[in-house]
């Protein structure tokens, strides 16, 4: 899996030239411009041409571009698709995958789009939001379903009401949908990206949720409101203490391989490669994301 760092997909809406304009300030891993539920029907077409043009402005080349897309068998999905591949975007996401059948559907298409318009074949990423309880039995398949896949995102509004039940603040109703998507995407060497947190007003509920899906082993989470960038940013940092540990995991293990010892041990303790691995990891994740203290 890429090292690329994708903590925070900030949700710009397609509509709001306002933001389009400016979403660049705000320091997201990513902007998700968004074509699809924040766009009125009236509105579509004029959103789709100012996110074409935001997406070949100059502050944007420097920055990840997300742009999630009508389904494609609606009447906007494939003009949103010729529009956005053209005008260079990162990354298409897909809306309401059920099926790797779906995926397979629109990078055909995106295949087609890219060698009309001179893009290197290959070039645009694809990133699945599963938003059903048949997507998520699929999500498997889904996301092994092309090489071209980034990760896959849960979509929790539709979700729950596919459950017949509503968002909770403890997220019981969301657990086996994260932890199968989760498993999905790493079995598919993939990233996993937890849902939007919908109460923008409520940071502590936030924290908490972002904790919750930190400790599961999501990759990121989409946001709503740039506020919470610099909070999710800093729950995903390692703290100083865990980055000295690994270090010192790190030195224990190169010492006993310059030894030629098959037994690592730190103070007193074993260490084994499962360990290690993970005082890579944390060192990796403090090099790309910085520390935070405890």
């Amino acid at each position: 899996m890429s090292d690329k760092v994708r903590r925070s997909m900030l949700f710009v809406p397609g509509a709001n030239a306002a933001m389009i304009s400016n979403a660049f300030i705000y320091h997201a891993d990513a902007i998700m411009f968004d074509l699809e539920d924040s766009v009125a029907l009236r509105e579509k077409d004029a959103a789709r041409m100012l996110v074409f043009h935001a997406l070949q402005h100059p502050r944007y080349r420097t920055q990840e571009t997300v742009v999630r897309v009508n389904p494609l068998d609606s009447s906007f999905g494939l003009q949103d698709l010729e529009a956005v591949v053209r005008a260079g975007a990162d990354v298409v996401r897909m809306p309401k995958t059920d099926c790797a059948q779906d995926v397979v559907d629109i990078e055909r298409e995106i295949t087609r789009i890219e060698q009309a318009c001179g893009r290197e074949p290959g070039s645009t990423g694809l990133l699945a939001a599963i938003e059903s309880a048949h997507g998520i039995t699929q999500a498997n398949a889904i996301a092994h379903a092309s090489p071209r896949l980034i990760g896959i995102a849960l979509g929790a509004e539709d979700y729950v009401r596919d459950l017949r039940t509503e968002r909770s603040p403890e997220g019981t109703e969301l657990l086996f949908a994260r932890c199968a998507i989760l498993q999905a995407a790493r079995s598919a060497g993939i990233a996993a990206f937890d849902t939007v947190y919908s109460d923008a007003s409520n940071e502590e509920g936030f924290i908490r949720e972002a904790q919750l899906i930190k400790q599961l082993g999501f990759d990121g989470k989409s946001l709503i409101n740039p506020r919470q960038i610099e909070l999710l940013h800093n729950i995903f940092a390692p703290t100083h203490s865990q980055c000295e540990f690994a270090r010192r995991v790190i030195e224990a293990a190169e010492a006993a391989e310059r030894a030629g010892s098959g037994v690592v041990s730190l103070d007193g303790k074993m260490v084994d490669s499962p360990i290690i691995a993970r005082a890579q990891w944390v060192l990796q994740r403090a090099q790309l994301s910085g520390m935070r203290n405890e």
